[in-house]
């Protein structure tokens, strides 16, 4: 029987290559990386791939020939040296490219491993991170290729980030207070028995179009994990519980004494105040066997196996140039009009809003923003790129960025046309760097928000 071809995006991060290691005898492996990998010739785990997934022509290519596909991507890292905007935002421009490069190369099922979400809770309560993996599946899911996805909460092995966050604190800190978030439910999984359970899952009609709760055999807290986790480590440690949540403290010192950003670590301590516990179902019946977070976390601390190296990095191709920015802003649109709507009031609101000192001349698919005549952005609409949903233009010169420039604009409508991404990405400046960064980058961020006040405040 053939293997079916299963592409992992985010094959670089702890689960992808985790699973590459347990499962690629069972399928035809195409490991996805930002950077170009060149595994040793006798290396036939999976084929590793070089794909820029904030381009829909990249990520077309780096699907094609596969059948299934395996999302782990979660943009809380910068792609650019300049880059503007909310990771959820991003989140949500990712999962709608690879929505609908999956939907153009013939992908019969994309699983998502998604976040535990609480079932006491309205949507508009969650914390950022939770509302942005919700996000993220309706936005795999809107280009009508079947998706499942396996909500988790903290997944315990060796190499994981938020163990690694865990086992840090109690290494290096010998007095642990604990806030209230450390005092909510949380349902951890083993690494293993999550990876069972993707395996599982993947291509079983049964669980297309369906989310599904993961978690381990016991339902625990952070502060009897920490307890747990030193007791493990034969650390005596105290620990003391206190009755107030403060985020900004909270992420302050996880970050200080974990090593870890304090980016990373914010939308993850805002998550721990809710109470995140998997609901029953089939699948996880189907698995009596799981961990409870005691085993998991003893086979984390004392590995088995080792997670291999990646194979050694290429030097890119072409190298480009150092300054790049990538700028994604979320612009509400309560009216529901097409990209191709929004991309075009634009232009025609610009001059309006700068009362003319700023105007755009169109001619066919090629516009020019300009001062008293002078170009600063020469743009190209690419029409064969381009639909009501996403409208696409190249940007081609202007006194504004460097003859080198290989950038791009994009307006896109998102989450069932609620919103509109407008993005800049892969742009040069031509001004000298940080004379940009303090003045036309924000001056562009400027103007989108206005814009899209503007595009709030229209009426039907």
């Amino acid at each position: 029987m053939q293997r079916p071809t299963l592409v992992i995006a985010g094959a670089t991060g702890f689960i992808g290559r985790w699973f590459i290691e347990r499962y690629h005898h069972r399928y035809r492996i195409i490991a996805l990386s930002r950077g170009a990998l060149q595994p040793d010739p006798t290396y036939d785990k999976a084929e590793w791939r070089q794909v820029e997934l904030y381009s829909i022509t990249s990520t077309e290519a780096g699907l094609a020939g596969a059948d299934l596909a395996l999302y782990l991507v979660h943009s809380m890292s910068p792609s650019a040296r300049l880059s503007q905007g909310s990771f959820e935002d991003t989140d949500v421009l990712l999962a709608d490219n690879f929505a609908r490069a999956a939907r153009k190369q013939g992908i019969r099922q994309i699983l998502f491993v998604g976040g535990l979400l609480p079932e006491d809770e309205l949507p508009a309560d969650y914390s950022r991170h939770l509302r942005s993996r919700r996000e993220v599946e309706e936005t795999l899911a809107s280009t009508g290729v079947a998706v499942t996805t396996l909500r988790a909460g903290i997944i315990v092995g060796p190499g994981g980030s938020s163990f690694q966050m865990v086992e840090r604190l109690v290494n290096r800190l010998p007095v642990l207070i604990c806030p209230a978030w450390c005092q909510s439910a949380t349902h951890p999984i083993d690494l293993f028995d999550a990876l069972r359970l993707i395996d599982y899952c993947l291509d079983r009609p049964s669980t297309f179009g369906r989310a599904i709760d993961i978690g381990g055999s016991e339902v625990t807290t952070y502060m009897d994990m920490l307890a747990t986790v030193a007791e493990l480590m034969g650390k005596r440690r105290f620990i003391q519980p206190v009755s107030f949540f403060s985020p900004g403290l909270s992420t302050l010192w996880v970050s200080v004494f974990t090593d870890t950003p304090s980016d990373l670590v914010s939308p993850l301590v805002e998550s721990l105040r809710h109470r995140m516990v998997a609901r029953d179902n089939e699948v996880l019946r189907a698995f009596p066997d799981r961990l409870n977070f005691r085993a998991a976390a003893h086979r984390a601390l004392h590995p088995e196996d080792l997670l291999p190296p990646l194979p050694p990095r290429l030097p890119a191709a072409d190298p480009g140039v150092r300054n790049t920015v990538r700028s994604v802003q979320r612009l509400p649109n309560p009216q529901q009009h097409t990209a191709t709507y929004v991309a075009r009031l634009y232009q025609r609101w610009l001059p309006v809003f700068f009362r003319t000192l700023i105007g755009v001349k169109t001619r066919g698919d090629h516009s020019t923003f300009q001062v008293l005549g002078i170009p600063l952005l020469k743009l190209t609409f690419i029409p064969g790129r381009s639909d009501s949903r996403r409208q696409l233009f190249y940007i081609v010169g202007g006194l504004l960025a460097r003859k080198e420039n290989k950038g791009w604009l994009e307006f896109r409508s998102v989450l069932n046309g609620r919103y509109i991404i407008s993005a800049i990405h892969n742009f040069v400046p031509a001004l000298p760097w940080y004379l940009y960064v303090l003045t036309q980058a924000r001056a562009h961020q400027w103007v989108m928000n206005r814009f899209g006040r503007y595009l709030s405040n229209m009426k039907a």
